[in-house]
């Protein structure tokens, strides 16, 4: 259901002539008030050498073209062995972002082609810059390629997949960024899959076809269904609403031999396979073609996590993926039901369309009561506000340790998954007060206009004192639009975050 993934090789050193086995060559330019610059280093040297490139005639003959970032002139190539075409890729300054666009850029225009291709994009230097800078463009050119259909044999179009080489010189950062793309495509894999296919059971089969895939001991993946989630109110209250067969607590560790003691972060994931918003039903009805993403927290999480298999940082890891549907049937909750949550706090329930919250909480209290974290993550597409508030640019993110906050922010600035740290106002606490439960789980009751706010201030009762931090991904989880990394839908956002903040544990 996936469209192909491309391919990287590596290749240390390259003759002129040895481009001739490529069937189009990719090269980096650069334009200012002295003309266009190509790239002289590396296997740019050889393409320029062997195609005997004039950037000047260049220049005559496309004067309009001006090497900004993502900017590809495509030109057609003759008598060269297998080689059609050459694209020349603007990369305006050559900045991790101008390099991020370019990847995409080039991604897009290939997408599908089944090309092998030569990309010629970076000097062989190896500062700490030019290595996040080669990341995000091979990182980018993969993500850009993703594609998700579900076609009769009749309607599909044929499309193949790319294979790219690039400098043996960068093969560590090329490793890297095919862990981050290899994250992606799992994740939306789960996200972009219809919900009649995709229920919480299903969500527990992927869950352990991602940890066999891995063959790694270090990884191990349970599940809870039916009685063993007797404790967890809010998962069953939500989850209870739908067929058989209900809702399931997957976990998934990661946990090398002789890592006892190494630090360990606990990953909370909403996972709800699709939200109908309950008896509060959604208005208006066509905010409900997306929810089938409403799972994506789970699915960063679980990228994320599986992914450690191939990073090995020193650093146990566990995932919480709280899958549950909230659906309309005669066993949904109801406005004004209390249920108690795992570790015996009761909420009062004003709405049922906030549901992502009650199985958070469930997860949160279960990971500080029974698994010791030494950090706590929690990730999902909770609530509109955050994404009225900030747009699809940024994630919400909620603690308290400033600290933490900096260092995820500094991680989400090089993956371009960025956070931006709100305020947990205490001021805005009275809205959680009920009168017959310990807490309710909305502030419908006292009008505060941050629901966003509130709706961290609710997960925070389940975390004790732990190191814990709220992302809520409503606004950059989901994109409506097709254009750079993203396909119109889910996005995988937080897994590229996980993975380089888990990396640093070394």
């Amino acid at each position: 259901m996936r469209l192909p993934q491309p391919q990287f090789a590596l290749q240390a050193a390259l003759k002129p002539q040895d481009i001739e086995k490529f069937d189009a060559l990719a090269v980096a330019v650069q334009k200012d008030e002295d003309g266009l610059h190509f790239d002289s280093t590396g296997f740019s040297h050889a393409v320029i050498t062997r195609l005997n490139l004039d950037a000047q005639a260049i220049v005559k003959s496309w004067p309009d073209y001006a090497a900004k970032s993502g900017e590809i002139l495509e030109l057609p190539i003759d008598g060269l062995g297998k080689v059609s075409r050459l694209y020349l890729v603007g990369v305006g300054k050559s900045g991790r972002e101008e390099l991020r666009r370019a990847g995409a850029a080039l991604g897009r225009k290939v997408k599908g082609n089944g090309f092998t291709i030569l990309v010629t994009s970076f000097s062989d230097g190896a500062s700490s810059a030019l290595r996040e800078s080669v990341i995000a463009f091979v990182a980018a050119l993969s993500i850009s390629h993703y594609g998700f259909e579900i076609k009769s044999a009749g309607a599909k179009q044929k499309r193949a997949g790319n294979t790219f080489t690039v400098s043996g010189a960068i093969s560590n950062e090329v490793a890297r960024a095919q862990v981050l793309s290899d994250a992606i495509w799992n994740a939306r894999d789960l996200i972009h899959t219809p919900s009649n296919i995709k229920n919480p059971e299903w969500m527990a089969q992927q869950a352990k076809a991602l940890v066999r895939a891995a063959h790694s001991s270090s990884l191990t993946v349970s599940v809870k269904s039916g009685r063993q989630l007797a404790q967890f109110g809010g998962l069953r209250a939500v989850g209870n609403s739908a067929p058989i067969p209900g809702p399931r607590m997957i976990e998934v560790r990661y946990a090398p031999t002789g890592s006892k003691n190494w630090a360990h972060v606990v990953l909370v994931g909403k996972g709800i396979t699709f939200d109908t918003g309950g008896i509060s039903l959604k208005r208006p009805y066509d905010s409900m073609v997306a929810m089938k993403s409403d799972m994506a927290g789970s699915a960063a999480i679980l990228a994320a996590t599986c992914a450690m298999t191939k990073i090995k940082p020193k650093v146990r890891v566990t995932a919480l993926m709280m899958c549950a549907e909230n659906m309309v049937s005669g066993t949904a909750q109801r406005p004004s039901d209390v249920i108690t949550q795992y570790g015996g706090t009761t909420v009062e329930v004003i709405n049922t369309d906030a549901e992502g919250r009650l199985v958070l909480a469930d997860g949160l209290a279960y990971a500080d009561l029974e698994l010791s974290p030494d950090y706590l993550i929690d990730v999902a597409t909770l609530t509109g506000a955050a994404s009225m508030g900030l747009g699809k640019q940024y994630a919400a993110m909620y603690t308290r340790d400033s600290k933490l906050a900096q260092t995820l922010s500094d991680v989400g600035e090089r993956t371009s998954e960025r956070v931006w740290h709100m305020p947990l106002v205490d001021d805005y606490a009275p809205a959680l007060e009920s009168d017959v439960a310990d807490l309710v789980h909305t502030a419908d009751k006292v009008k505060f206009s941050a629901g966003s706010v509130t709706a961290a201030l609710f997960l925070e009762q389940f975390v004790g004192e732990r190191r814990w931090v709220h992302l809520d991904i409503a606004g950059p989880g989901r994109s409506d639009v097709d254009s750079g990394e993203y396909i119109k839908g889910g996005t995988a956002f937080g897994a590229r975050l996980l993975i380089e903040w888990l990396a640093s544990f070394a």
